[in-house]
């Protein structure tokens, strides 16, 4: 990170189970294990995880779980996830 630059504020989202159940169906190369909140952590280790996944920086993981929305018809579907 450049010395100008600020990191925007994340907090995990209410809805995460969900959420990450959509990311890892968007992004198959992601794992429950990258997904997973450890209580020790912070939000920092979980964005650190899935930029290194994704190989995309902090902002756009962030803008990414910000449009990742679940909608009424993907919450009505049944969908298995591999592990």
């Amino acid at each position: 990170m450049k010395p100008n630059e600020v990191q925007e504020a994340f907090k995990i989202p209410s809805d995460w189970d969900v959420k990450a159940k959509l990311l890892r169906r968007r992004f198959p190369q992601l794992t429950s294990s990258d997904l997973e909140i450890d209580e020790k952590e912070d939000e920092n280790s979980l964005l650190k995880r899935i930029e290194i996944r994704l190989n995309k920086k902090r902002n756009e993981v962030i803008e990414i779980i910000k449009n990742t929305i679940p909608n009424k018809f993907i919450n009505n579907l049944k969908i298995q996830y591999h592990e």
